[in-house]
């Protein structure tokens, strides 16, 4: 008889937060995310989402599918209502109220990213996630800056020429008290992270993976397959960072090739043999300064 794995049992509060009827594609990763997300956080919160694929999702005021206020800024802003926001409930004395961002990598890594390494500067009190899906998905997948080396996008059809910005390395320089990476693959540890941030006060950060069906060619089951396949192959490394000096690796890469992990998406469809190789050569050494940061806040 082969060996049977055990089954985590989550303590997870199953309120629905996120309701079923909303405008996420089939198989989206990113309302996956959120569902855990938002119940983690529980019904004492505000949402900013700025335009995005979260935006479509969550859908206009009074028909939001969240079952908290939202309030949707521009493209550029989220930090900043954020701030705002949370000032104008501490004056009412609602200090306890969580006030999140959901937002993608286009309002984080590039349009947003002017207010948001400014509220990180202030260290004002939110919770940001950036629901990355390497791209403008919601405009029909154009390259952002989070999207990865040579991979094909509307504006970059040919593969894109630079690498992905490393966004939680860029936060800890901040030394915000708080910034992470997680996915909702290994749902444990997202969970715990939210339930962390959500503890702490100050400026938090979580950068969650969120491979894309549409925008990055997988097929209509496999975001989450996509998902585990990134962290295994240490493309997307789960890990936080605490005060901007404390490292900690939540889960070593696996034995996987990058290879393996771009094999399952149409926009590396016609990657050659020599970009493979340079990619897992990156891969590898973003793992050597990362454990070399590991070392350095022992």
């Amino acid at each position: 008889m082969g060996k049977v794995n055990s089954m985590e049992t989550l303590d997870i509060n199953q309120k629905p937060m996120l309701c079923s009827g909303h405008a996420a594609c089939p198989g989206c990763v990113e309302a996956l995310s959120v569902r855990h997300v938002l119940a983690t956080i529980g019904p004492d919160a505000m949402a900013v989402i700025p335009p995005s694929c979260m935006a479509i999702i969550s859908g206009p005021q009074p028909f939001s599918s969240l079952r908290i206020p939202v309030y949707q800024p521009t493209l550029e802003a989220s930090a900043a209502a954020a701030s705002g926001l949370r000032r104008a409930l501490d004056s009412q004395g609602k200090r306890d109220t969580h006030v999140i961002v959901l937002a993608g990598d286009g309002g984080t890594y590039d349009i947003g990213f002017q207010c948001l390494s400014s509220a990180a500067e202030r260290n004002e009190n939110i919770l940001y996630f950036c629901l990355d899906n390497e791209g403008y998905m919601n405009t029909g997948a154009q390259k952002s800056s989070s999207t990865p080396h040579y991979a094909r996008t509307g504006s970059t059809p040919e593969g894109k020429v630079t690498r992905k910005k490393n966004l939680t390395e860029i936060m800890a320089a901040h030394q915000v008290p708080y910034a992470a990476t997680a996915s909702v693959g290994f749902l444990p540890d997202l969970i715990r992270k939210v339930e962390k941030a959500k503890a702490m006060r100050g400026f938090r950060i979580i950068t969650l993976l969120v491979p894309c069906i549409d925008g990055w060619g997988l097929s209509d089951d496999g975001g989450l397959a996509a998902a585990r396949y990134a962290v295994e192959c240490g493309a997307f490394p789960l890990y936080e960072v605490e005060d901007g000096r404390r490292y900690t690796i939540n889960r070593e890469r696996g034995d996987r090739r990058v290879a393996d992990y771009l094999a399952l998406q149409r926009r590396y469809k016609d990657i050659d043999g020599v970009n493979v190789a340079i990619l897992q050569d990156e891969v590898d050494e973003g793992w050597r300064r990362l454990r070399r940061q590991v070392e350095m806040s022992a």
